[in-house]
């Protein structure tokens, strides 16, 4: 008799333990949808504080200590990422706008709080008459790091000419 007791709790505690990584798969799978939901309206935010030129609203996108751009010419910190922004106003000023659009992206999480995509970008210059199409202006390759700082996915890393 014990024998089948001893084996009936094995069995019931396996069926247990399989519920539970079932359940913590599922959980697992619910919390990456929403992580990639959040860095998707992150990314649509950045593009349009960049297409704006809101300084704040670009800044606030980055993890305290995020940067634009790698090297000597990064651009680091919150402060650093307003001044970019409101040079890129004066010297754009009269200009005609470009749309700033990110495609064909690969999102991928290393852990819990870090993020890394890699996508391509493009620059598209809208219609200025009837007879004028929209034109694409610019494109390139992007790679981005994020960050969840304080339960908010933020820019990390955002590298818009990479090397590689």
């Amino acid at each position: 008799m014990t024998k089948k007791v001893f084996a009936g709790a094995v069995a019931l505690l396996f069926v247990a333990l399989l519920g539970y990584r079932v359940a913590a798969a599922k959980n697992d799978t619910q919390a990456r949808s929403e992580d990639r939901a959040q860095i998707e309206n992150l990314m649509w935010r950045y593009s349009r504080a960049l297409y704006t030129q809101d300084p704040d609203a670009y800044a606030a996108l980055y993890a305290p200590d995020g940067q634009f751009g790698t090297g000597a010419n990064a651009v680091k910190g919150r402060d650093a990422l307003k001044k970019m922004i409101v040079n890129l106003k004066q010297r754009e000023a009269g200009q005609q706008p470009v749309y700033v659009m990110d495609i064909d992206s690969y999102l991928e999480f290393p852990d819990r709080d870090h993020a890394h995509m890699e996508a391509y970008w493009l620059e598209v210059a809208p219609r200025t008459g009837q007879n004028s199409p929209a034109r694409v202006a610019n494109a390139g390759r992007q790679v981005n790091e994020f960050e969840r700082v304080d339960g908010q996915w933020l820019i990390k890393l955002r590298n818009a000419a990479p090397k590689d």
